[in-house]
């Protein structure tokens, strides 16, 4: 019982003591210059980011398209065995059936290899366009003599600090 009062007792010095300090050392913000910018904004259209969908589309579309025949001919073997399934011979039936379940395991390989290629592409292009991002919005923080560039996790912020416009226009130079 003495304990959970002292206990109870320092908490309720220690948020006093606390208290005091935010009114006896008040934060400045005085004459600190801080802006915004909305990077997913930036991210998405930026030119760069635009170029760089550009190349995946043209390195990834052949396999791509090379997985939907691949689909497309494995619904046309299921389509067979439910066509003519009844009218087979027992052995055919089962080479058609061990086809599928093959084709089957092939597709789900070749799919799951092709969407792991693709991640690690992506994420290398865009690996690249962060980095121009940040160097974008270092240069123009530093030329311009801002003291603080916000993005995650703000609430609000007015369009006169918002420079993610200034910054798209810069990586489009």
């Amino acid at each position: 019982m003495y304990r959970m009062k002292l206990v109870t007792s320092c908490k309720r010095v220690s948020a006093g003591a606390l208290l005091a300090a935010c009114f006896v050392f008040p934060v400045q913000a005085e004459g600190v210059r801080m802006v915004f910018v909305n990077t997913p904004e930036v991210l998405k259209e930026a030119p760069q980011a635009q170029e760089a969908r550009e190349r995946l589309k043209t390195e990834f579309a052949p396999r791509d398209e090379q997985l939907v025949r691949s689909g497309n001919a494995l619904k046309e073997l299921e389509e067979r065995l439910e066509r003519d399934g009844a009218v087979m011979s027992e052995s055919e039936r089962r080479k058609v059936e061990r086809d599928i379940v093959s084709e089957r395991r092939e597709l789900k390989r070749s799919r799951e290899e092709f969407n792991e290629d693709f991640n690690i592409r992506r994420n290398e292009e865009f690996s690249k366009l962060q980095r121009k991002v940040a160097k974008a919005i270092t240069d123009l923080a530093k030329e311009n003599g801002y003291d603080l560039v916000l993005e995650a996790g703000v609430v609000y912020a007015s369009d006169k600090v918002d420079i993610t416009e200034r910054v798209v226009e810069r990586l489009n130079n």
